[in-house]
């Protein structure tokens, strides 16, 4: 009797069990750290910004001296950024510029659109300044001691910017995880060996390879390319050996299914172990994880992705890139979903949990891809992301429904 088909949710837990992070890690200067995962909290040693700091080009005051409007002040210093001004003597005001540090004894700053410079050199202040105004205080964006960035955060260009803010120039990270690629099927062709007039009765170009590449790399792997495998028990298990000496992950797609020219799963077995999935998704459905292992001692993790190009790109995203960050010490690897209006009609919900490419349109809601079909790769190239439709549920215009965007998922 055929096992019942695993919620996605559930197969998600189970898989992130194992993703326990990699040991190493690599110091990299925070230049090249985009993307990379901290692996220890970047405290700060100093307050930004570190003196209170004008925000405005224009003039310090005290505002107890310009309560009266059109105050006419003689101009006793010049502040600019980089510079430290003396003490703001009684009765006078400083010509200051953005980021220039506020001398002691102004409490406001007034920009220079609402002064005049008068003949004789004097300042007239055209507005009453309230105490505080466009002064940036010291700390009010890091304090000291404070943990800036968390471990365990994949760096963005944002968080680079917060490192060398507080003179970080080199940040601890997790090690790439190596992961080692593969198709399997004697019908996929690589592009450019082949000439599309020319093309043998039954072959097709090997598209996943060329996405689940680009897919890990994003994730911050270090991919090995072992091309395509031959349909045969024999190749399939010599290729799963070489690629557990020295990777973290191999992954694969196509072969995970149970007919007779579905040589993973019996390769993987004399290796090592694994679980095959029947997953309540679609696109999607069969996926498959276990362990390789190496020879001597360790090894490594395995995930078979179906060899539809759509259920492999969908399940990737769903399953493995979570797999991935974790192995990173990623914590937080879940995407986000946001509620959106469905401007389509999807008459009858499958069995399955759905996952169908859409992608906004002018008004604000989602439209549909016209033909959902597992091999339809257009459609998430055509898309904005998917709606994450649960099992049976129907859509009528109108309805909100949770979008999650490729933008997040791709991150």
């Amino acid at each position: 009797m055929r096992a019942p088909l695993k919620p996605l949710d559930e197969a998600l837990a189970e898989l992130l069990v194992q993703a326990l992070p990699l040991a190493g890690n690599d110091t990299v200067d925070s230049f090249d750290a985009d993307g990379r995962v901290l692996l220890a909290d970047a405290v700060s040693p100093l307050q930004v910004p570190p003196q209170d700091n004008s925000a405005m080009d224009g003039y310090a005051v005290r505002s107890a001296e310009c309560t009266q409007g059109n105050a006419e002040l003689p101009v006793s210093q010049r502040i600019p950024a980089g510079a430290v001004g003396q003490p703001l003597a009684v009765g006078t005001v400083a010509r200051i510029f953005t980021g220039a540090p506020v001398p002691e004894g102004a409490d406001a700053i007034v920009m220079q659109e609402d002064c005049e410079v008068l003949e004789d050199g004097r300042v007239r202040i055209k507005a009453r300044p309230e105490a505080g105004q466009w002064i940036r205080r010291s700390g009010e964006d890091i304090r000291r001691g404070a943990t800036v960035i968390a471990a365990g955060t994949r760096l963005s260009p944002a968080e680079l910017g917060l490192a060398a803010s507080i003179g970080l120039a080199s940040l601890c990270v997790a090690r790439k995880p190596r992961v080692a690629l593969f198709s399997t099927g004697d019908e996929l062709v690589m592009p450019g060996t082949v000439a599309p007039e020319q093309m043998p009765p039954g072959s097709i170009y090997n598209s996943n390879r060329f996405f689940l590449r680009a897919l890990l790399q994003r994730m911050g792997c270090e991919v090995t390319d072992f091309g395509i495998v031959p349909d045969r028990r024999e190749a399939t298990v010599d290729a799963l050996r070489e690629a557990a000496r020295a990777h973290d992950l191999i992954l694969t797609s196509g072969g995970v299914s149970v007919g007779e020219e579905d040589h993973v799963k019996p390769a993987v077995q004399a290796l090592g172990q694994l679980d095959l999935w029947q997953i309540a998704v679609k696109p999607g459905k069969p996926f498959a994880y276990g362990r390789v292992n190496r020879e001597g001692e360790g090894f490594a993790h395995f995930i078979g992705l179906p060899g539809n190009p759509v259920s492999s790109f969908v399940t990737f995203l769903l399953l493995v890139r979570p797999f991935v960050l974790r192995l990173q010490g990623v914590q937080q690897a879940l995407p986000r979903s946001v509620e959106v209006r469905a401007d389509f009609h999807w008459p009858r919900g499958d069995k399955r949990r759905e996952f169908l490419r859409v992608r906004y349109n002018d008004s604000g809601g989602l439209e549909l891809f016209r033909n959902q079909s597992s091999g339809v790769l257009t459609s998430a190239a055509w898309g904005d992301g998917v709606v994450d439709n649960p099992p049976g549920q129907a859509i009528a215009p109108g309805d909100r429904v949770r979008f999650i965007a490729f933008s997040e998922l791709l991150s």
